[in-house]
């Protein structure tokens, strides 16, 4: 089996032919690499659907924060925020921490 054997073979026409041969040759360029290559097309489209999450989490923050906003617009609401989160206290009052087992941090819950 010869090269003039393989020559006459329908597909060795097809194959040598210059479109195909320059039509593979873009493909395979536009494939793997040109700077707008399916690879780069796929983290890209990744990194879109990383950021959509990210953004419908910080629209979620955004709602919480405004009711937060609205509640602390009432004078004993914001003295209850001011409470509980930055352990504020008014003069001649003491504060008692109450710590649960389950909520300090030890050697084995790390």
């Amino acid at each position: 089996m010869g090269f003039k054997n393989i020559k006459k073979k329908k597909w060795f026409s097809i194959l040598t032919n210059a479109y195909i041969l320059v039509l593979t040759i873009f493909a395979i360029w536009m494939i793997f690499f040109d700077t707008n290559s399916l690879f780069i097309h796929l983290e890209l489209k990744k990194e879109i659907r990383k950021l959509e999450k990210q953004k419908e989490f910080l629209k979620e923050e955004i709602k919480s924060d405004k009711i937060i906003i609205k509640k602390l617009t009432n004078k004993e609401e914001m003295e209850k925020f001011a409470r509980e989160e930055y352990y504020l206290k008014k003069k001649n009052e003491e504060i008692y921490l109450i710590e649960y087992a389950d909520s300090i941090k030890t050697k084995k819950n790390e």
